[in-house]
């Protein structure tokens, strides 16, 4: 079950090719400003978000909030080629989950693209795309990495973009 926070209102076309699309389901939360001292790292300026009085990254928003319905997960920070659980945390995806992961870049040819935060609960795996309202779009890596998902077996509805935006 997503967390109430993550629940889809809509739906973001993965456009495969000029006659395919792929509806994937999309959540448009509004997240805090973090209002604290200035970090500082921040990825190259990403905004800094509050969560439960923590300064985090949208990515990192969005893990709390499957971590707070009963997800166990990570971010996906394939620039850097790291998995964490917070701002400067690593952590060790377990074996069954990382070898889905495995499976998935190598049908997709490459890592890039994995969707930000990668989530597991029992069999059930979810994966949540961040993007900034206005600011962000699908990346043609994104959209290989979930043809790929898709053809190893990941059904659609594991996947979610999460457009998130500012209070106004």
């Amino acid at each position: 079950m997503l967390p109430e926070a993550l629940r889809p209102t809509a739906i973001e076309a993965f456009q495969v090719s000029p006659s395919q699309s792929i509806p994937v389901p999309k959540a448009t939360p509004i997240f805090q400003p973090w209002q604290g001292a200035p970090l500082v790292e921040t990825y190259g300026g990403k905004v800094m978000l509050e969560f439960g009085g923590e300064p985090l990254f949208a990515e990192l928003v969005i893990l709390r909030h499957f971590q707070q319905s009963g997800w166990q997960g990570v971010w996906v920070d394939t620039y850097r080629r790291r998995t964490l659980i917070g701002l400067d945390i690593p952590y060790e995806v377990p074996h069954r989950p990382r070898s889905l992961l495995a499976r998935i870049s190598e049908q997709a040819g490459s890592p890039g693209g994995c969707f930000d935060v990668f989530v597991w609960q029992g069999e059930l795996v979810a994966f949540a795309e961040a993007k900034r309202s206005g600011r962000d779009q699908i990346r043609e890596t994104q959209v290989r990495w979930l043809a790929a998902a898709l053809a190893v077996g990941v059904p659609l509805a594991s996947f979610l973009v999460v457009e998130w935006s500012l209070p106004t």
